[in-house]
C-alpha cells in the first residue's frame, strides 16, 4: 500500500493564509508588503507574522529598502520556497484526483 499523499503536504506551507501569501510570490520574483497584504486580504501584522514563519522555514526572503524617503519591504520566494510550493501542489493534486474504490456510506 502506497503512501497516502496527505503526509507530502508541507506544514508551514499548508495553513490558507501561508499558502495565499506563498501562491501570490510564486507568481512574481518580488512583491511589495503593502501588494501581498491586499492581495491576501490580511492586516499589517498579520502579513509581518506569517512571513515570519515563512522566513525562519527557509521559504521567504524579506528585503527592506527605500523608495524615496518612504521605507518599503519587498518579499519574495527562495529556492527552497518555490520548491516546497511545488511539492504542496503536487500532494494536494494527488490527493484530489484520487480513485474512490469504494462506495462511501453516507
Amino acid at each position: 500500500m502506497s503512501e497516502h499523499p496527505r503526509h507530502r503536504l508541507d506544514p508551514v506551507i499548508h495553513s490558507p493564509i501561508r499558502l495565499s501569501i506563498v501562491a501570490c510570490l510564486a507568481a512574481a520574483d518580488k512583491a511589495e508588503f503593502a501588494f501581498v497584504r491586499d492581495t491576501v486580504e490580511v492586516s499589517d501584522s498579520v502579513l509581518s507574522r506569517q512571513v515570519t514563519l515563512l522566513a525562519e522555514a527557509g521559504y521567504v526572503n524579506a528585503r527592506k529598502g527605500y523608495v524615496g524617503k518612504r521605507p518599503r519591504t519587498w518579499l519574495s520566494l527562495t529556492a527552497a520556497g518555490r520548491e516546497a510550493y511545488g511539492k504542496h501542489l503536487a500532494a494536494l493534486t494527488a490527493i484530489a484526483k484520487m480513485p474512490v474504490t469504494e462506495e462511501a456510506d453516507v
